[in-house]
């Protein structure tokens, strides 16, 4: 299927950190088929922590500037996309054609939760990833019958494990085993059992093998285990704690939604 290049523009308040780590996120993972813009009703400045939050997941930032939703008037974009509810009323005056969307985001520098920047990145990336899956319409190559997924998830490790890896985006072994406090065997034959009933992807980076949950569920999957994910916060904040805390961590390369 031919797929023509589509835009978006992002629009906050002060374009400076929601918006950028917007932009940088569709331009660094999915430049392929999309390209992203940011502006601000009140541009300021491009906050030191958003860049280094997008730094730490190997993200490009040398492009990032805050700019004025003013400096766009009269281009068009496919989508136009406000990530505060301020914005959203301030640029209804706008018109950019293409469809507009609200996307509303905590502010990061008032979030009360810890990484706020690192979080907000990840939860863009994973909303981005939802918006592709529902506009680009391809049906899913995976097939997963309800009663196999919840005799996976039965397991408190495994429920446990998934949560992890949908907040973290994706885990190593080495990572999982910190995390949980269990040896790499039997963490290996749990990743083997969620693998098995398609419920996660793998990809390999030198010598590690990063799981994440698979791309390529059935949007129903994708939706529960995100709110999976969120109901359990409490539950996988100790293990957070433990994989911040962690010795010699691998390093990415780069986030990878689509590996």
């Amino acid at each position: 299927m031919c797929w023509l290049m589509k835009t978006i523009l992002f629009l906050c308040t002060e374009n400076s950190a929601r918006s950028q780590i917007a932009e940088a996120v569709v331009n660094g993972l999915f430049g392929d088929k999309y390209q992203a813009f940011s502006a601000g009703t009140n541009p300021g400045s491009v906050d030191p922590r958003a860049i280094e939050a997008l730094e730490k997941f190997g993200l490009p930032t040398d492009n990032l500037v805050s700019k004025s939703v003013d400096t766009f008037i009269g281009r068009q974009f496919d989508y136009t996309v406000t990530l505060c509810d301020k914005a959203q009323q301030e640029c209804l005056l706008y018109d950019f054609g293409g469809e507009r969307m609200a996307w509303h985001f905590e502010d990061p520098k008032t979030r009360a939760v810890k990484l706020p920047f690192e979080t907000t990145l990840k939860e863009l990336n994973e909303r981005f990833i939802m918006f592709k899956l529902v506009k680009e319409k391809q049906p899913s190559a995976l097939s997963i019958s309800p009663l196999s997924l919840f005799k996976c998830l039965a397991d408190e490790t495994r429920l446990l494990m998934a949560a992890l890896i949908s907040a973290e985006i994706e885990l190593c072994v080495c990572e999982l085993t910190a995390a949980l406090e269990l040896s790499q065997p039997k963490i290996s034959r749990h990743l083997a059992q969620m693998r098995d009933c398609g419920l996660l992807a793998s990809r390999r980076e030198g010598q590690w093998v990063y799981y994440q949950i698979n791309p390529a569920l059935p949007d129903w999957v994708s939706v529960m285990v995100k709110n999976t994910q969120q109901q359990m916060a409490t539950d996988i904040e100790p293990l957070n704690a433990r994989l911040n805390a962690m010795a010699s961590r691998p390093e990415r390369k780069a986030l990878c939604a689509a590996c």
